[in-house]
């Protein structure tokens, strides 16, 4: 595994896996929100945003954390591996919640509250985006490494399957 990718609800815990991830593998490690968001809370354009995911997929070594599912496509082409964090929606709540006033490292501000929009985003994952999620997965996965998580345990778990003598 050179290059890989992380998604899944937010709050699932894909930075803390991400982070988890590349300790064990030393795989550079990139951030979508901290692409796409300036630390004003605005973001940058489109054609900016990506223009710097085309040059991170293009290395050799990548662990992208983010769905951006605009952007999928590009990222299953080109990753060896991708990892989807598909969690009980009262877990992703409850992680998003919890994050709440915690400085982050994938994350440009500090969130001051649980924006009512971004609940709502959260809450309409499952129906929105998982179903467009798991068709693209669908066709990639005889040719990457797809795994699919239901739960912390088990990401937990797959960690530990991991040597550092690997990479």
């Amino acid at each position: 595994m050179l290059k890989a990718m992380i998604i899944g609800c937010p709050g699932a815990g894909k930075s803390v896996f991400a982070r988890k991830l590349k300790d064990k593998t030393n795989l550079p490690l990139y951030y979508l929100d901290m692409l796409w968001h300036k630390p004003d809370r605005t973001h940058i354009s489109r054609e900016e945003f990506d223009a710097q995911l085309n040059a991170i997929t293009q290395r050799e070594r990548w662990l992208i954390d983010g769905n951006y599912l605009r952007t999928l496509g590009i990222r299953l082409q080109r990753c060896d591996a991708a990892f989807l964090l598909d969690f009980p929606l009262e877990i992703c709540l409850l992680g998003a919640e919890s994050r709440i006033g915690k400085k982050r490292e994938d994350l440009p501000w500090t969130e001051t509250e649980f924006d009512p929009e971004f609940r709502q985003w959260i809450l309409d994952f499952p129906k929105e985006q998982l179903p467009q999620i798991y068709e693209q997965l669908k066709n990639y996965r005889k040719e990457k490494n797809i795994f699919v998580f239901k739960s912390r345990e088990e990401t937990d778990e797959y960690l530990k399957t991991i040597s550092k003598n690997q990479y």
